[in-house]
């Protein structure tokens, strides 16, 4: 029915209305979804479309919306909802009119799927009561393909409830009748999977057990059919206390005597009603049971529709076919099945499906092509005897036989193209879908979808459709977990849903607390038939035994990804060979390809690959990870020499990888580099400390830090530094204990950890005495006379850095003498004594000509601005941070970059250039607070709050001195602690709060007294 309307509020204004229910509530208007308002609008529709044509009074739609505790109102909102909605609705008017004590909607069998099902259901039963048994299935199947799921999502309140109920009863007694008539038709093992899917969800329902049996036995598979039968027995025992019926019995008694009357029909499909043989009746169709609950995949079953409607190009002169590949689990088949369902009327003389069992528990061997054309020959009633012996015979006839007719066959779980290739002699006119988990690269002319994970938002659907969405509802947080932790698999999702609904006191919450044991997560994703681990096997036995070695050997790889270099370490070929192994996954399913060059693990597979770990292995994988570790060892250390020259040169005692390294000799590609692989890196240092290889521990932090700390990952430089240290006192190795103390001291620095910091720094030194080694002595003494800088322990910080400076010039060793004098520098300044501060910063910057260091050598320029500003030279002090603000590129550190903006914003203020200062302030100011450098940020905060304070704006200066005051106390870092005081303090004047200034300067003098900071150096 074509509606028209005004097109007010934005609402189309000719549409084709489409009302669903059979599923979510859902309203379409030519290809649009209407949006209904709220949840009384929603609720009222949905109870006036349970009943098409029938007059609801106000009471039952107000009992439907607020169930026993409606308010006042109640009626007079159902009225301005149904208001809304006839407002909402092109014709809304016409379509909900008022008769009597209620509502009622005027509606067509086009316009309500729920109309529709009836429709059905009511012709299904003609077509039984005059034979046409075919015609019954087909309307059948047409009916039961309209669910999206339960009647409107399973919600609603009970009145809603009642209703749903009572329809979800008539959807199971016509997929119940579907069955037994396509079991009156012979069919049998074509429908073991989709009574196995009905069964898992009303396991209690005899006549649906009764039916699997049937079709199991007349499969071949009576152990199976009658093991069913102790399962429903079970069950109704433990459940209800009662015992199976006696038609249960009945088929159960037959079962084990192999009674002849529960055979399939013999010699062929049955005749009709008219006595016509089946080859004659009419289309015929095997397509397996649709999911009820189909769940996703609109993005994909959109492409491959589009792909099968495609026009033809005038050279077609065979079958048009796609193929959908993916891995196992991926829900291949259900997508294949939904638009085979979704086709048949395209394809009106019959719909095939033959499983080929490339990858099926159970089956030792995939069936032959030939055995594929003598079921397809006879499912279109070829008699046995016109049916070819030979595979060229059997081929010549399925083209003959489908000459003039539109089929669509479905050919799923394809191994291989030879047991493809004989089956696709099919004419223009027929489809051929394909499934298979790998790409069958030898077939040509085929239009491939490959099926990777479900999107979050599905798998969300899909938990809710098949679990319920009061259990999702009770616990969504542990609902989304668990799709997580299923790796957003269906066949994973399925199986948990499935032993939720099975053990209904169990949580959500319990089982994703089991799923995240990951030694036993392949065990719980286990029910039944059905198993993630089986179902990966089968691809993995369908490998030869090299790639299954690679496979298992790969999933050794720590990292989120693998590279064609840490895989060739790995499995100890050429970058080459690793390419051809890493892309023989890649086609299978087993890895997947996130970006060129980069390969991954699913989450299951990963743990699959995982679990054929075993003490026959033991030996293969100690070797493989050792060259894993020597391969990142010595490929760390060629880049830190390319981004990090100057560094010591230390021997590790480990020989290096002898194998073919990344091209690492550009600063560009090795900084490239060491971002791509920086999680990589990290999962690799804790792979060697958990295995126990110390020294591969102790010298891959010792590369990785530089990266670390030149990147800003803090946190990470610390926690690597520590386990470093754990490493070097395991191996008892003085050498490595020294080196990685002095790393970890550096971090703590950085961190504002500085207590823990000067322990590390005396041990580091005691150390390097010990064992005269003076370089490690130097660093030491240096960093000990920082950190006691920041505590505010100037006098005795004086000495340690001037001894760190004789001790590098002895030595020759200007990166280190650089270093060393840019913290003079700071000391310096912080006590008022500018000239000596900006002469030990031009000694640093006259040192850095040779070291090319361009992180200490801004650092030099800050401190010699700072120095610059403090005795007034705001020209130079300019000239200083502008060549410090050209030497910050994107590598720099964040926390010496908002530093130099927030000195160059003040110098700025202070020649009075207006226009510069708020830009370079704004800068800093976020870089500051992204920095994780708390030192930093305490710092640069203070200097703009200064800043904010000479502009006039005192209640900005007064957050961001309180931030600095908060950042500094949590590390104790006085200077700035008294710093931000002081700040605080002239704000407090600004705003003239004398009682808060007061206080300020109390608390700044009591800190700069305890620093023992002279007059001069308490400005700032």
């Amino acid at each position: 029915m074509t509606v028209a309307d005004s097109g007010k509020d934005g609402f189309p204004s000719v549409q084709e209305l489409r009302f669903h229910v059979l599923g979510s509530l859902e309203v379409w208007a030519s290809g649009i979804r209407v949006r209904l308002g709220g949840t009384i609008q929603e609720r009222v529709l949905a109870t006036l479309l349970l009943e098409p044509g029938r007059v609801v009074p106000i009471a039952r739609l107000v009992e439907a919306v607020w169930e026993e505790d409606p308010p006042a109102t109640a009626s007079h909102q159902v009225r301005k909802a149904v208001a809304d909605l006839r407002r909402r609705l092109p014709s809304g008017r016409e379509m909900i009119s008022t008769d009597g004590p209620g509502y009622r909607v005027i509606t067509s069998v086009s316009q309500l799927d729920l109309l529709d099902f009836n429709a059905r259901i009511q012709t299904a039963a003609q077509a039984v009561g005059v034979g046409r048994l075919t015609d019954a299935c087909a309307e059948l199947q047409g009916a039961l393909d309209l669910w999206r799921g339960p009647v409107l999502a399973g919600e609603g309140g009970p009145v809603i409830g009642r209703a749903a109920n009572a329809l979800e009863e008539r959807r199971l007694a016509a997929a119940e009748q579907l069955h037994e008539l396509r079991l009156e038709l012979g069919a049998s093992s074509e429908l073991v999977a989709s009574l196995r899917a009905l069964v898992d969800a009303h396991p209690l329902r005899e006549t649906l057990r009764g039916q699997l049996m049937l079709a199991l036995y007349r499969s071949g598979r009576q152990a199976d059919a009658l093991e069913e039968y102790g399962k429903v027995r079970e069950l109704l025992v433990d459940e209800l206390g009662i015992d199976p019926g006696s038609r249960l019995v009945k088929l159960y008694e037959g079962i084990l005597r192999e009674s002849p009357e529960l055979t399939a029909p013999q010699g062929g499909p049955p005749a009709t009603a008219s006595g016509m043989p089946a080859e004659q009746r009419g289309p015929v169709s095997t397509l397996p049971y649709a999911l009820p609950d189909f769940t996703g995949r609109a993005k994909e079953l959109a492409i491959l529709l589009s792909r099968v409607r495609a026009e033809r190009l005038p050279d077609e002169h065979s079958a048009r076919v796609v193929a959908i590949d993916g891995m196992g689990g991926a829900g291949k088949t259900s997508l294949a099945v939904r638009a085979a369902h979704q086709l048949t009327e395209e394809f009106p003389d019959g719909q095939l499906y033959v499983d080929l069992r490339g990858f099926t528990p159970g089956e030792q061997l995939p069936i032959s092509a030939s055995t594929a054309l003598d079921i397809l020959l006879r499912a279109i009633g070829t008699p046995s005897e016109q049916i070819p012996e030979d595979l060229p015979g059997r081929t010549a006839t399925w083209g003959s036989a489908l000459a003039g007719r539109r089929m669509l066959l479905l050919l799923d779980n394809a191994s291989d193209a030879a047991q493809i290739q004989p089956l696709l002699a099919a004419p223009p006119g027929c489809l051929v879908l394909i499934t298979s988990r790998v790409r069958l690269l030898d077939l040509d002319g085929i239009e491939w979808i490959s099926l990777g994970l479900m999107p979050p938002e599905d798998s969300a659907t899909l938990v809710a459709r098949t679990l319920g969405p009061a259990r999702v509802k009770a616990e969504p947080q542990a609902a989304a977990e668990l799709a997580e932790l299923c790796g957003h698999l269906p066949l994973a999702l399925r199986i948990a849903t499935a032993r939720l609904r099975n053990r209904p006191r169990w949580t959500v919450r319990h089982l994703v607390e089991r799923l995240q044991d990951e030694s036993r997560r392949m065990d719980e994703l286990s029910s039944g038939e059905r198993s993630v681990a089986v179902t990966l096997q089968l691809s993995y036995l369908a490998m030869d035994d090299r790639h299954r070695a690679a496979f298992r050997i790969l999933g050794l790889h720590p990292g989120d990804g693998i590279d064609a270099h840490s895989a060739a370490a790995l499995l100890d070929t050429g970058v080459r060979d690793a390419e051809d192994i890493l892309e023989l996954l890649l086609d299978v399913h087993l890895l997947q390809q996130p970006g060129l060059g980069e390969y991954t693990f699913h989450d299951l597979v990963r743990s699959f690959a995982q679990s054929l770990h075993g003490p026959m292995t033991e030996r293969t994988d100690a070797d493989a990870v050792q060259r894993l570790l020597s391969y990142y060892l010595t490929a760390t250390n060629v880049a830190c020499d390319v981004l990090f020259p100057g560094r010591t040169a230390r021997s590790t005692g480990i020989p290096p990888y002898q194998g073919e390294l990344p091209e690492l000799t550009e600063e560009k590609t090795v900084s490239l580099w060491f971002r791509r692989e920086h999680q990589r890196l990290l999962a690799v240092v804790d792979l060697a400390d958990r295995l126990g290889y110390d020294r591969h521990t102790g010298w891959l932090v010792r590369d990785l830090v530089f990266h670390l700390n030149a990147g800003g990952y803090f946190e990470e430089f610390r926690a690597l530094g520590r386990l470093a240290v754990q490493a070097a006192r395991r191996l008892d190795d003085p050498v490595l204990l020294s080196i990685s103390l002095s790393s970890l001291g550096a971090a703590c620095w950085k961190l504002g950890c500085f207590e823990e910091g000067i322990n590390v720094a005396r041990e580091g030194r005691e150390i390097a005495v010990r064992l005269g080694d003076r370089d490690a002595e130097a660093n030491s003494e240096s960093a000990l006379g920082l950190l006691m800088s920041m505590l505010g322990r100037y006098n005795k910080a004086l000495p340690l850095l001037e001894h760190a400076v004789e001790l590098a010039r002895e030595l020759g060793t200007a990166r280190a003498e650089a270093e060393t004098q840019t913290n003079l520098s700071s000391l310096y300044a912080r006590w008022g004594r500018y000239p000596e501060a900006a002469a030990s910063a031009l000694r640093a910057l006259e040192l850095e000509r040779d070291t090319a260091n361009p992180v200490n050598e801004t650092m030099a320029l800050a401190d010699l601005a700072f120095a610059q500003l403090g005795m007034g030279q705001y020209v130079d002090a300019e000239a200083s941070l502008r060549r410090a603000r050209e030497l910050c590129d994107e590598s720099a550190p964040q926390g010496d970059v908002a530093l130099v903006l927030a000195l160059s914003a003040e110098v700025a203020h202070r020649l009075g250039d207006s226009d510069a200062v708020s830009e370079l302030a704004e800068r800093a100011q976020i870089l500051a607070r992204s920095s994780g450098t708390p030192v930093r940020q305490a710092k640069a905060e203070n200097i703009l709050g200064r800043l904010h304070t000479a502009q006039g704006r005192y209640t900005s200066a007064t957050a961001l001195h309180t931030h600095a005051l908060e950042v500094a106390s949590a590390i104790q870092f006085r200077s700035e602690q008294a710093s931000a005081y002081l700040g605080l303090a002239q704000a407090a004047e600004g705003l003239g709060d004398g009682a808060t200034a007061r206080k300020n300067h109390l608390a700044a003098a009591e800190l700069f007294d305890l620093m023992e900071i002279p007059e001069a150096g308490r400005s700032h």
